[in-house]
């Protein structure tokens, strides 16, 4: 199984750090966020090949530079980010994923130690055209209080609240059928991986949904983010095996 990492986008929730690196070099602990995720990936050994999509004439360039002279680097190719939306950048990795029965999608955004190995056996078992990473708990950023007729009884710190609706994560495992999908709406300017495919799928019931359960997720959405979850990003990069 191959798997591909979206490391494009304009990174505007980072700015103004994401002027200067590419989302995906975010350092955490004088490491990119990138390579938390492609040592992850690399380390199922079901997982063949890791193809890394980024606009490499621009700061993107930054994460091909940095796997250049690195042993992993020999596991990993390069497409350049098409601009076309995010379902548009898989037509262009299309012939390397031919004969795959399957390959994961991993936004390079996405900080979880999710386990691959059962959520592909699970994507198999569901017999499901995609499989999504979700989650139904979260631990809030900020404090909550419990109020009796405007009087407030009791407070909770930054609790982990049970969620009306499943949340959906950037990690994914697709199948093959994806990219006719997606060939079939290639006269779109941009492709949509979530509104213009997979929300169709769902209307015919094909997507699964795995719970991370009690695994951590982060969304490293910025330097800021990072720092302000400390913990929480120390403990996911721990159960990640760093």
């Amino acid at each position: 199984m191959k798997a591909v990492i979206l490391a494009g986008g304009k990174g505007t929730r980072g700015k103004p750090y994401t002027e200067y690196f590419p989302k995906a070099m975010t350092p955490i602990n004088e490491k990119p966020l990138i390579d938390y995720i492609v040592r992850y990936l690399n380390s199922f050994n079901f997982v063949k090949e890791i193809i890394i999509i980024s606009d490499f004439n621009g700061l993107g360039g930054q994460i091909k530079n940095y796997y250049q002279n690195s042993k992993i680097g020999k596991k990993i190719s390069f497409v350049q980010d098409s601009q076309s939306g995010t379902g548009g950048d898989l037509l262009h990795v299309g012939k390397k994923l031919d004969g795959e029965s399957g390959f994961i999608l991993w936004f390079v955004d996405n900080l979880c130690a999710i386990d691959l190995k059962k959520m592909n056996e699970y994507f198999i078992e569901k017999k499901s055209t995609a499989c999504i990473a979700t989650r139904t708990k979260r631990k809030e950023e900020t404090g909550f209080a419990i109020v009796e007729k405007g009087i407030v009884k009791q407070f909770k710190e930054k609790p982990t609240m049970k969620l009306p609706m499943s949340e959906c994560l950037g990690i994914y495992i697709l199948g093959k059928d994806i990219v006719r999908r997606i060939k079939a709406k290639s006269k779109q300017n941009e492709i949509n991986l979530s509104f213009d495919i997979l929300q169709e799928l769902s209307k015919e019931g094909k997507i699964s949904a795995f719970d991370i359960g009690d695994n951590q997720w982060i969304d490293a959405e910025s330097p800021m983010t990072l720092e302000r979850n400390k913990k929480e990003v120390k403990k996911i990069i721990t159960q990640m095996g760093f």
